[in-house]
């Protein structure tokens, strides 16, 4: 009995040590990661950095930047990746280069254009002048704003270029396929095979990046499918549809990060202007489960202009169209997420179906073969923005070529919850939208939604398995409960990334449809640090900053390491459908950019603030009356 009693003893004293063992694991990865095997990542000095480089980099072991030729190494090393390569070209140019292309069976005329062009290809490529030619084969501004930019005069999507690229490009796909093999390791990092859909008529970026479970065999029983094919969704999707029937593979297609897209990513209707039925609501979120909302070229959760009363909503703005020529950024509802969700709220009341009932993810479209989203350890969107003396490329008329390298963000990841760390776990988080995107930080977050939670569960060492049987995960979805008028409440718990910043607060973000039809947003600041008070409107004073620029550096002086709270939305309206999703603010930190002026001792570049206050977000829940 004696013996009983010491041995519970010594129990409850190391008990805070004892957790319950959850049903998911918190996995990190890059889903959005192009190599010099990309024509544009090659014009711009990745000449080098393949997709084996890629894997290496990502495991955490160092590898030779393909610009300044220094060794780089990953902070952290990531959980999973997605070598997604450029479908249109793919390997072609990097082909060209190292004289391995097989241009197919031309004749004597279409031979000596052909290397004509080559030898001005490789010309430029020698003398660092690829990003000039690169500039000269982005699409041009529509002729016809407004209207269809697939069908617009000024959309050119040529194809053969440099003679029949199918036999490069065949021959590629298997080399990257190969590689993803290689280094695919279940349990310890997973490799998943996919590539980019890259569809841009006139400037309007529409891309997806295309992923499959599936391994090496089956990816080799096709060719991906490339926007020199179709430039529109719809077509991408009925690839992927009768691809799937005749492989087996399995495929999902997440959309670019939307800011520059025009306005067409999110909109009321198609690219072709025809207003969205149930079916193609149906269709795009059977291929489409979850999006892409921040990245090197910016952020993508909300706009100023949307969200004026969101103090936070000017994150790493990007006001740069990708086209020839120079163009008045215009932000629009339909390029960002908070106002796309609100859109799919709307026509769900019409269609009966919510086109945009997606899942949120972060990657970063570095061009460089390196998947780098560290303030500390950015490398740049191209190779050649790897350096801070080679930030800025020049300019025209008094107005820059191009966006600055100090115009990109060091961002973002993805954070997966799934059973395991192999491809099938991760797709299937990816399908049941159980997923987040961060700024770069590895901030943790849970959040669970339910009607019968008590407040004490928010602080169990049993958290998940309380959530997942009471609830439903980020991802999920409420419908009206059947034993009476309750609120809907939530378990949220956050906690910092262990190498970097505390967090100042957790907010909760709602979007409803009012009794009368109309959209509204509101934020709720849930929980914070420091004993500040909120004000009468609801609104909380701001830290002050230990950022010192000169250095740069911060400390953890202020913030909190971890927020466990139980939240009820007492404001629901049964009636209404809603969506509500929890951002995380990091304290403030240096900006890439400052570690670069401080190096080069200038001022802080205008292209980018001193400091920020990194962030994350999670997937909605959504309730449905």
């Amino acid at each position: 009995m004696k013996l009983n009693k010491l041995v519970l003893a010594v129990l409850a004293i190391f008990s805070i040590n004892i957790q319950a063992e959850e049903p998911t694991k918190l996995l990190w990865g890059d889903t959005h990661l192009p190599t010099s095997y990309s024509f544009d990542a090659f014009l711009n000095q990745n000449q080098s950095a393949d997709p084996d480089t890629a894997y290496r980099w990502a495991k955490g072991l160092p590898v030779i930047h393909p610009y300044n030729r220094s060794r780089v190494q990953i902070d952290t090393p990531l959980d999973f990746l997605v070598v997604s390569d450029h479908a249109e070209l793919m390997g072609v140019i990097r082909a060209i280069k190292n004289e391995t292309a097989d241009l197919g069976d031309l004749g004597p005329i279409d031979s000596l254009m052909v290397w004509f062009r080559t030898y001005v290809l490789l010309d430029a490529i020698e003398n660092e002048t690829g990003r000039e030619i690169f500039t000269r084969i982005l699409p041009k501004a529509p002729a016809n704003p407004g209207g269809d930019p697939v069908a617009d005069p000024e959309n050119i999507m040529p194809r053969g270029a440099f003679g029949d690229p199918s036999k490069t490009e065949i021959t590629s796909w298997g080399e990257i396929v190969d590689a993803a093999e290689r280094h695919n390791d279940p349990g310890t990092f997973t490799s998943i095979i996919g590539w980019e859909w890259s569809s841009i008529p006139t400037g309007a970026n529409l891309h997806r990046v295309v992923i499959s479970p599936d391994g090496g065999d089956k990816a080799k029983a096709y060719q991906p499918f490339g926007s020199d094919q179709s430039q529109y969704p719809e077509d991408l999707w009925q690839w992927l549809e009768d691809t799937q029937k005749e492989t087996g593979n399995r495929f999902l297609a997440i959309p670019h990060n939307s800011n520059i897209s025009k306005g067409y990513m999110f909109a009321e209707t198609t690219l072709k202007g025809v207003p969205i039925t149930a079916e193609y609501a149906k269709r795009r979120m059977s291929w489409e489960p979850i999006v892409e909302v921040t990245q090197i070229k910016g952020d993508s959760e909300t706009h100023p202009d949307f969200s004026p009363k969101d103090e936070f909503a000017d994150f790493e703005e990007y006001p740069h169209y990708i086209q020839q020529t120079f163009g008045e950024y215009k932000a629009r509802a339909a390029d960002y997420i908070r106002p796309a969700l609100l859109t799919g709220l709307a026509l769900e009341e019409k269609i009966g179906v919510n086109p945009y009932k997606f899942g949120l993810i972060g990657s970063t479209d570095a061009h460089t073969g390196l998947s780098s989203a560290e303030e500390t350890n950015f490398w740049g969107k191209m190779a050649q923005d790897s350096t801070p003396e080679t930030k800025r490329s020049g300019f025209i008329d008094g107005k820059e070529k191009t966006a600055s390298g100090w115009s990109m963000a060091a961002q973002g990841l993805a954070a997966v919850w799934a059973e395991e760390n192999n491809r099938e776990s991760i797709y299937a988080a990816f399908k049941r939208k159980e997923v987040y995107a961060t700024t770069g930080p590895r901030i943790a977050i849970r959040i669970f939604g339910g009607w019968d939670f008590e407040s004490a569960e928010a602080d169990s060492k049993d958290f998940a398995n309380i959530g997942y049987s009471k609830g439903v995960p980020m991802g999920g979805d409420l419908t009206r409960p059947s034993n009476g008028n309750k609120q809907p409440q939530f378990l949220i718990r956050a906690t910092r990334d262990p190498k970097g910043a505390n967090l100042d607060r957790v907010q909760l973000i709602k979007g409803w449809i009012n009794t009368e039809g109309n959209t509204e947003e509101r934020i709720y600041n849930i929980a914070w640090s420091d004993d500040r008070v909120l004000d009468t409107a609801g609104k909380l004073p701001a830290l002050e900053s230990t950022v010192d620029i000169s250095v740069p550096s911060y400390t953890n002086d202020i913030g909190s390491p971890e927020f466990s709270l139980f939240w009820t939305d007492t404001d629901f309206n049964a009636d209404e459908r809603a969506f509500y999703y929890v951002r995380v603010l990091q304290i403030p930190t240096p900006r890439h950019s400052q570690y670069d002026a401080v190096a080069l001792q200038i001022d802080t570049p205008y292209e980018g603030p001193a400091e920020i206050q990194e962030r994350a977000y999670t997937s909605p829940i959504w309730y449905t009356p």
